[in-house]
């Protein structure tokens, strides 16, 4: 079949599916002859990027043979997620934590990754207390180090959270 690449699908509980497109399709068309009726439930992760444009052709995403594009299909907003089985058939499955989840808890959890950024402020704003009042112990390569953790530290966190 000339023309033709072959694109592998990848879902959730790390099955595959292969299938044979023509480049020019649109990432709607994939959809429509790999998920008929289940268009709008489905979504396709390509690299890391959440394929929006239903018009663009694979051509233009780079999505070259050979490639995988990582499928999530949901059926509702409930929690109850849509994972392809390996015989084919769509089971549905809950989120981990889906049934214990309160209005409450919408906040990102608690853990040691989450409290980093906190820490690490409280950690600059007592040096920078020390330094504006015990100038004299700092010295010159301590003040230049000083501020250049405080410069790579904005760096980080607006990379983090500027989006």
């Amino acid at each position: 079949c000339s023309g033709l690449i072959k694109i592998r699908l990848k879902f959730l509980n790390d099955t595959e599916e292969v299938t044979m497109v023509r480049p020019e399709d649109t990432g709607g068309g994939l959809k429509s002859k790999c998920f008929p009726g289940q268009e709008s439930q489905t979504r396709f992760i390509y690299r890391g990027q959440l394929l929006q444009d239903q018009e663009q052709t694979l051509r233009s995403l780079h999505i070259t043979d050979n490639c995988v594009i990582h499928c999530h299909q949901s059926r509702n907003n409930c929690g109850i997620h849509c994972h392809r089985s390996q015989n084919g058939t769509n089971t549905p499955t809950p989120l981990p934590g889906a049934a214990t989840a309160t209005p409450d808890a919408r906040g990102l959890p608690l853990g040691t990754g989450n409290l980093m950024v906190p820490t690490v402020m409280v950690v600059l704003a007592v040096v920078w207390y020390f330094y504006i009042n015990y100038q004299q112990l700092f010295s010159i390569p301590a003040t230049i180090s000083l501020i250049g953790i405080m410069v790579l530290f904005s760096f980080l966190v607006f990379g983090l959270y500027g989006q």
